[in-house]
């Protein structure tokens, strides 16, 4: 991506994308709200509590969204190091005794009251926006070991390694790809790239095969029938869902699952109970939707007039898109569990958040390209 001089001229136009992207999150954070309280159904009157809390989370949402569309980009980048740093000094304080909180094994939030917030979430918005600015600033080495390799690699390997300590594996191995995406995209030298893609990899095996619950999880995966009591014993509800659903589903709030069958309906596994209720159409549709957002932002990001709106534009977006893939990956059945949320559906108010956070940046970017543009833009 090479700065030089752009009239704007061709950079007209780009309201409709930003647009319909603002569109699609709030089409699916609604179907979200609705399907949250029919999977909480069983918990009556549960389900009221439920949607009130992720309703005020979505107040505090949109709020995040409209401080990153409204914030000046270039102020943005100056605030970039403060908030990688705030992402490391929280993925440390997570894993403190006393601070951080721990559930079902793993020591994630930090509490503040009532609410707990999951900093690795959080993390995304840093890691992003300071690789967008560091290989914007060091564009013209970014061929180098040093300065285009070494340098960016050690600012994603400090944040996924803190996460694996939490541990939290799936947003680790979601960090690492985004991160791993941004340098590719900004040009990295391949003959680096790939080889630490390879080792990394490999590395996370491992790692994996040392862990005994994650172990089973990719056996049970392997071989689903075989441990519909253990490890496999959720995904196997969320098949059966699937199936039940068909094409058109049973019906908004009939479904079985939502009576407890399905672990974790609510969060991780929302999408089954899409694929119950409201069946193979509206599954589809919210597939479609993401794959949607996906071509739409990569298809106008090529009109980037900076290296720095181009980065900022491609790891937001495959911060969102990245982990709906996973998710949907997981729950039907075509990756091993893992304990990943549905961007905009899932219940949970930190990824709400941040979700909204990263779509506020896609629009900011978009947005500016209607704005005066400087005959000559320098590349900073």
């Amino acid at each position: 991506m090479n700065p030089g001089i752009n009239d704007g001229s061709n950079l007209r136009g780009s309201a409709v994308p930003w647009v319909f992207v603002v569109a699609v999150a709030f089409v699916l954070t609604l179907l979200g709200l609705v399907m949250l309280f029919s999977a909480a159904q069983s918990t009556f009157p549960g389900a009221y509590k439920m949607l009130g809390k992720q309703a005020v989370w979505m107040v505090v949402a949109v709020t995040g969204f409209l401080i990153a569309c409204r914030t000046p980009l270039d102020l943005l980048r100056r605030c970039s190091w403060f908030l990688y740093g705030a992402s490391i000094i929280g993925l440390i304080l997570t894993l403190v005794p006393e601070i951080g909180v721990k559930v079902n094994g793993a020591q994630r939030w930090l509490g503040f009251g009532p609410a707990r917030l999951q900093v690795s979430e959080f993390a995304k918005v840093g890691l992003v926006l300071s690789m967008a600015h560091y290989m914007a600033l060091n564009q013209r080495e970014t061929k180098t070991f040093l300065k285009g390799y070494l340098a960016p690699c050690l600012m994603i390997a400090a944040i996924c390694g803190l996460v694996i300590l939490q541990p939290d594996f799936g947003t680790s191995f979601l960090l690492g790809a985004v991160g791993a995406g941004m340098l590719f995209q900004a040009g990295s030298n391949l003959l680096y790239l790939v080889p630490t893609v390879a080792l990394g990899t490999g590395v996370f095996s491992i790692l994996v095969y040392l862990d005994p619950v994650r172990l089973r999880r990719v056996t049970a995966f392997l071989d689903v029938e075989a441990n519909l009591n253990d490890g496999a014993y959720q995904l196997w509800q969320g098949i059966l869902a699937f199936g039940a659903g068909g094409v058109s589903g049973v019906g908004l709030g009939k479904g079985r699952q939502q009576l407890s069958f399905l672990p974790e309906a609510h969060t991780d596994f929302i999408f089954a109970v899409i694929g119950e209720e409201l069946g193979l159409v509206c599954t589809m549709g919210v597939v479609l939707l993401f794959m949607l957002i996906f071509v739409v932002v990569s298809w106008h990001a090529r009109k980037s007039p900076r290296l720095f709106d181009f980065l900022l534009l491609q790891g937001s977006l495959l911060a969102i898109t990245l982990q709906a893939l996973i998710n949907v990956g997981v729950v039907t059945g075509c990756l091993p569990t893992k304990g990943m949320s549905l961007p905009f559906i899932s219940y949970g108010g930190s990824n709400l958040v941040v979700t909204f956070i990263l779509v506020g940046f896609i629009v900011n970017v978009l947005n500016s390209w209607n704005r005066p543009v400087l005959s000559a833009v320098r590349e900073q």
